[in-house]
């Protein structure tokens, strides 16, 4: 703690914030943090989380070091017909991976899934960032819909090991236009096509 009477400057104020929103988010999970309880445990003023991040989930992808906003690039994709929307999410994905704060969020990536805690917050980044609200934009039954998007899930984190980790050619070095034209038929079957009975009962 400061002495009395002082406070921690930003950056320590930044760090302080950094630190209990990962223990808060590790342990109790995105859904049930909020801004008030991290700073409660960091010993700041709430404000001054809002100051430094924005929102929760401005503060999760700080904890995660990912410096894209997924939930924005997702409402992006989602502006157009859902017959479309493999296409635009391919296209939107290799775009963004392939620039230099995709580069940066894939090796925070690699970093996260080194550890159990790191993993499960990158597990609860995907469910509420995008899978949730991927899913929200489909039709048919909830679980319907949480087994398509869980599909797309498969192959998209598939292509992101495949290329950007692995560096398996010659897919690491196609271009974009091959890469969409391959995978967003088997992506937009996923989303809106036809799934065997089976794969969707409980």
């Amino acid at each position: 703690m400061p002495p009395a009477g002082r406070r921690p400057g930003p950056s320590r104020t930044r760090e302080a914030v950094l630190d209990a929103a990962r223990a808060e988010f590790a342990a109790r999970g995105y859904d049930a943090v909020t801004l008030r309880r991290v700073a409660a445990r960091a010993g700041v003023d709430p404000a001054m989380v809002t100051h430094h991040f924005g929102s929760k989930s401005g503060l999760f992808r700080a904890v995660l070091d990912v410096r894209l906003d997924p939930a924005a690039e997702l409402a992006a994709v989602l502006t157009g017909p859902l017959d479309t929307v493999a296409e635009r999410l391919l296209t939107r994905l290799l775009v963004l991976w392939d620039s230099p704060a995709g580069a940066a969020t894939i090796a925070a990536v690699r970093t996260a899934l080194q550890d159990e805690d790191g993993t499960a917050l990158l597990r609860d980044l995907a469910l509420s960032q995008v899978l949730r609200p991927l899913a929200a934009a489909l039709t048919g039954p909830e679980e319907e819909r949480r087994w398509r998007v869980d599909l797309v899930a498969s192959q998209v984190v598939g292509l992101l090991m495949t290329r950007y980790v692995l560096g398996l050619e010659p897919l690491a070095s196609a271009r974009h236009p091959a890469l969409v034209g391959a995978l967003g038929p088997t992506l937009q079957r996923y989303l809106t096509g036809p799934l065997p009975a089976a794969s969707v009962e409980p």
